[in-house]
């Protein structure tokens, strides 16, 4: 009975559906985020299921507002509804203030949405980890929020089914005061470790943050040449 009812604990003390959910989350794409005293990138594996898929139609690294962005593994759909929610909470939090949402604010809020698919009736856990990146007066953010609605602050992190091994890279290659650019290479490094084929700016996207506290994709051109640089 605990492997289908979302609010009985099993013997072992845990929530049968969450494991579940979190087992999506390992069979998903590779993404990871990296955060520096001055910046925050998120990369992400885009497979596209068929060459005849227009690969411009959707984004794995989207924005929520201005000053904040994510990116996921996991199921797509599930992400698409969170990011309604997350979006919506940081614009009435702007109309209230008349200022960008607060990261910890925005984490929060959205963290409490999952935890609250966990405990409700006709409804199931998100099938996804999320990475929150964003900057505020604070300095720059990278979250992640796991199904169970529970939440963590990271220097760099990765999420998906090569998360043990992108950690381990991460771990030696790390260093807090990498500016912008070296950010981006450490990240290409780090998807390139485990990636199935030759990366392009078809099948992986990047979202930036720094000072300036716009939160903005990169262009594939921008990528084919990080790209390029990666290889030379």
């Amino acid at each position: 009975m605990a492997d289908f009812a979302l609010t009985i604990f099993t013997s072992k003390g845990t929530l049968q559906q969450i494991e579940n959910a979190s087992q999506a989350v390992n069979k998903g794409e590779t993404a990871l985020g990296i955060k520096t005293k001055s910046c925050v990138v998120l990369a992400v594996e885009k497979k596209i299921s068929s060459v005849l898929v227009d690969e411009s139609s959707f984004h794995k690294v989207q924005a929520i507002s201005s000053n904040s962005g994510a990116v996921y593994s996991g199921l797509g759909p599930d992400f698409r509804v969170l990011m309604q929610q997350a979006r919506k909470h940081a614009q009435t939090y702007a109309l209230s203030y008349r200022e960008p949402i607060l990261i910890s604010n925005l984490v929060r809020e959205t963290a409490q949405i999952v935890q609250e698919y966990t405990q409700s009736g006709g409804v199931r856990p998100f099938g996804i980890s999320t990475l929150i990146a964003g900057f505020d007066d604070d300095g720059p953010h990278l979250y992640q929020i796991d199904p169970s609605g529970a939440y963590y602050e990271w220097k760099a992190t990765a999420i998906g089914k090569n998360m043990k091994n992108a950690k381990i890279f991460l771990e030696k290659r790390y260093k807090h005061d990498l500016e912008l650019e070296d950010a981006i290479h450490t990240a290409l490094l780090t998807l390139k470790e485990n990636f199935e084929g030759q990366m392009s700016s078809k099948n992986i996207e990047l979202g930036i943050i720094d000072k300036s506290r716009v939160f903005r994709l990169l262009t594939p051109s921008e990528i084919n040449d990080y790209l390029t640089g990666l290889e030379s």
